[in-house]
């Protein structure tokens, strides 16, 4: 059985250490240990997390790391570290995902965030909504696994008018993580290559290793996806699926232009292969001219399409939509209903209430505007502060800065010291599934400009302060 030796070695020092320490007592930071170990941040979080499992640590977003108040005595510490062996290697990013799902502090300045903040969120519609739900005594019944006709139908609508996908080729998820999720159950089996762009959302990565699948790298210039790269791995990997994010890919921003897409749906059918368009950031289409999906100039079933309600509306709003005809949509019923059989009937029927209410479309209008305002606040600081240290391109729709840092500047640390002092950004290498290609920063502009300009500037203090 392999085991992480590296990550054994750091957890039993951490247990030595809280074994004699005091409570409340700060542990040092991921940096530290990094450097006294020799290991990636991936294993510092790693330990971290077995130890919070333990009850033995906590974390403290925006402070660092400490000792639980009142642990157990010396004595009386369950020595768990035999589940270390038991379990063998990780199957997925557990640290990572741990830490990025963790709520930040009410009173930091946060910069990294995936969706709309509370100011620009949907709440009146939802609020309204989820009233008039709760009291239908129908919907609190057992339902199908595909979901709610009416709002299969709107989803099926949404793309190309209807005239492309109709309601029978949707089935509707608890949100746009599990939708992927039961597509990559249901598309690829464990163990063989799955191609993904390069850098891509963390989520999917995530989820790809926890299913057991080889996660194959992909590059992208500002065009999207390069072809020729794309059909050499289909060649040499014998892969047969794709995911990617070709409008407003997450986290670079990047648009895939029209001459790539025609490429690459020809290289999928060449290579018998899907696609799986995560359409995530369709709401929020700052230009105006965004592309249609692939999926619409889909004839023979290559494209998967997800698109998910809660970064347009507001997390709590976990409802999503995989589209897909012939074998493959029979494949992800299965997968979906192995899930968690069908998602809550008074949440579908909210859903579908919220997007057909006459306020839809002014809640988009104005979280658009705000998001445009935010976007150049947020860009405006960082070409004052630190002009051509950093290297950017300002994004023409979704919420999400990608900013290049010097290469001598590790963003890791840079974001660990951070958010020491109560700064929260995200940090670039968690987005590339292989070895990064430099040094990058996700910012969120989704903020309000208060926080925007007052951290912009403390992350340009700090990035000078490096140089």
């Amino acid at each position: 059985m392999k085991v992480d030796n590296r990550l054994l070695t750091v957890t039993q020092s951490l247990r030595r250490e809280i074994a004699s320490a005091k409570p409340g007592l700060r542990l040092p930071s991921v940096r530290s240990l990094m450097k006294e170990f020799h290991v990636s941040p991936a294993t510092v979080e790693r330990a971290f997390a077995q130890l919070v499992s333990e009850g033995l640590i906590e974390p403290r977003p925006g402070q660092g790391t400490f000792v639980r108040e009142g642990p157990a005595s010396p004595a009386e510490v369950v020595d768990l570290s035999w589940q270390s062996v038991a379990l063998g290697a990780a199957r997925g990013d557990g640290g990572f995902l741990e830490t990025s799902l963790t709520l930040p502090p009410a009173d930091g300045l946060i910069l990294s965030m995936g969706y709309l903040p509370p100011d620009l969120q949907a709440s009146g519609l939802l609020a309204h909504a989820l009233r008039r739900a709760a009291g239908r005594v129908d919907l609190w019944d057992r339902l199908p696994i595909e979901g709610l006709q009416s709002l299969r139908a709107w989803f099926a609508r949404e793309i190309g008018n209807g005239a492309v996908f109709s309601p029978h080729d949707v089935i509707i998820c608890n949100g746009g993580q599990a939708a992927i999720t039961a597509t990559l159950r249901a598309l690829v089996p464990p163990g063989r290559p799955i191609l993904v762009e390069t850098p891509t959302y963390t989520g999917a990565i995530s989820a790809a290793r926890a299913a057991g699948l080889e996660v194959i790298p992909v590059a992208i210039d500002e065009n999207g996806v390069r072809p020729e790269l794309l059909e050499d791995a289909f060649q040499q990997t014998g892969a047969r699926v794709f995911y990617s994010q070709p409008t407003f890919s997450n986290p670079s921003g990047v648009v895939m232009s029209n001459e790539r897409r025609a490429a690459v749906l020809d290289i999928a059918a060449k290579a018998r292969a899907f696609i799986i368009e995560d359409d995530w950031a369709r709401d929020l289409d700052l230009a105006g001219n965004a592309p249609a999906p692939l999926a619409t100039t889909d004839r023979h079933g290559h494209v998967i399409y997800i698109r998910s309600l809660a970064k347009s509306a507001a997390p709590g709003l976990r409802v999503a939509a995989v589209i897909a005809r012939g074998a493959a949509l029979a494949r992800l019923k299965v997968a979906r209903g192995s899930q968690d059989f069908f998602v809550s009937g008074p949440l579908q029927a909210a859903a579908l209430a919220v997007v057909s209410a006459p306020g839809w479309k002014r809640h988009l209008k104005a979280a658009r505007a705000a998001l445009i305002e935010r976007r150049d606040v947020l860009v405006g600081v960082l070409r004052e502060e630190v002009g051509d240290c950093v290297t950017f391109d300002v994004p023409t729709g979704g919420m999400h800065l990608w900013l290049r840092l010097p290469d001598r500047v590790c963003d890791v640390a840079l974001a660990a010291d951070l958010a020491r002092n109560g700064v929260i950004i995200g940090a670039g290498r968690p987005w590339f599934p292989a070895d990064p290609e430099g040094s990058f920063l996700r910012l969120t502009f989704a903020g309000r400009p208060t926080t925007l300009v007052e951290g912009a500037k403390r992350l340009s203090q700090a990035i000078k302060h490096k140089l």
